[in-house]
């Protein structure tokens, strides 16, 4: 009998040890970021603390799911794609984490799509923009919370309201953010009678735009009807303002731009009561989810949410409902979960489209509002352009 009261004491102190180990055993998300090198490293830290913040409200501040304490292991790319590749293939092997989140320039995240295919290992596209990142080039363990170029150029687009009687000249950087946003943009005017009068691409880091700047002048001068310069420049050296100096309305021309990050906004009030198209403005979405951002972020940060706090909040939301939903926690029945998996963000809902892993959400159509008040220029919400108004391209399709 004796004998048999040990036997129930050990398994019963085994399940328990068991139970713990499990308990203890964390899961492990690499947040694969750029924090040093670049004029971009604002945009990483807005989504690592979007990231976190979302963790902690879609766990109700436990951190942990299924029993399983979350571990985000932080990884610098410096901007560098040979870097980024690197610590990468680090975080999946030697970290052995089940899922990665990253990154920040399209240029460099591009290089990371054939290592989550190499290592078999979910890849969350978050904040990177470009349309080629669930293109024909990438895969399978690839998905994407952050918007896309052609989401930036169709709502720019309908906030233009493009007719034949709109003659455009656009500016961007030569990467692959810039070439994707321009294509996707010229797909957007496609049809409406609008003509683009002329393209021109400078490199990363430019800050004098006066040889570009002339060019498009030169092309929309003369052109009779509505005439338009269109910015789609991620970095700094302010085009906008340079652009603004070299007295575009002598020809009849204004500037559209899309929207930016807070410490951006101060420079729009250069041109009060320009229409562009945002991805997020922190007083444009009204639902519980960015109620709770906005008034969290303010207690702790003493500022609103910024442009890719809402991102990297949308990616954790997303992460936290797969792993919830899951039958395993492994990366087939993760990618089972999320294929066509719809869940709700600071923007609202959103839903992995299964084809290429694009994540379809809204944008909003702003009109540039000055309050002396207020010390950035309010991208005043005209309306929310819904996701099924946008004609989105399928990049690659992952259902063949």
């Amino acid at each position: 009998m004796k004998s048999f009261v040990k036997l129930l004491a050990g398994a019963a102190a085994g399940v328990a040890l068991a139970t713990a180990a499990w308990a203890q055993d964390p899961i492990k998300i690499a947040l694969v970021h750029g924090m040093s090198g670049s004029a971009f490293e604002a945009f990483s830290k807005q989504s690592q603390t979007g990231f976190e913040l979302g963790i902690e409200y879609a766990t109700g501040g436990t951190g942990m799911v299924k029993g399983h304490k979350i571990e985000i292991i932080h990884k610098d790319t410096q901007f560098k794609p040979d870097v980024a590749r690197a610590v990468l293939a680090e975080a999946y092997g030697d970290d052995d984490v089940l899922l990665a989140v990253g990154a920040t320039s399209s240029g460099v995240t591009k290089g990371l799509l054939p290592i989550a295919e190499e290592y078999e290992k979910l890849l969350i596209i978050e904040p990177a923009v470009a349309d080629s990142l669930t293109g024909p080039d990438s895969n399978r363990y690839v998905f994407k919370t952050s918007r896309n170029s052609s989401m930036d150029m169709q709502a720019q687009a309908l906030a233009l309201k493009p007719d034949a009687n709109l003659h455009v000249a656009t500016l961007a950087e030569d990467y692959a953010f810039g070439r994707d946003g321009i294509a996707a943009f010229k797909a957007a005017l496609d049809g409406s009678g609008a003509t683009l009068e002329a393209e021109e691409y400078v490199p990363q880091g430019t800050s004098d735009f006066t040889a570009a700047t002339e060019r498009m002048f030169n092309a929309l001068k003369d052109k009779e009807g509505r005439k338009v310069i269109m910015i789609y420049v991620a970095g700094g050296g302010d085009p906008m303002g340079k652009i603004k100096a070299m007295q575009p309305e002598r020809f009849g021309i204004e500037i559209s731009t899309g929207g930016h990050i807070l410490p951006v906004l101060p420079t729009y009030k250069r041109v009060s009561g320009m229409e562009g198209a945002i991805y997020y403005y922190y007083e444009a979405p009204k639902n519980e989810i960015n109620d709770w951002l906005v008034k969290t972020h303010q207690e702790r940060f003493d500022g609103p949410p910024d442009f890719f706090t809402a991102g990297g909040m949308a990616a954790a939301l997303a992460v936290v409902k797969a792993l919830e939903t899951a039958e395993e926690l492994e990366t087939e029945s993760l990618i089972a979960a999320m294929e066509g998996m719809s869940w709700e963000t600071p923007k609202g809902t959103m839903t992995f489209r299964p084809e290429d892993h694009q994540a379809l959400q809204s944008m909003y159509h702003f009109k540039i509002k000055v309050d002396d008040n207020v010390e950035w220029a309010i991208p005043e919400l005209v309306r929310e352009i819904k996701p099924e108004e946008m004609t989105i391209p399928i990049g690659r399709n992952n259902q063949e």
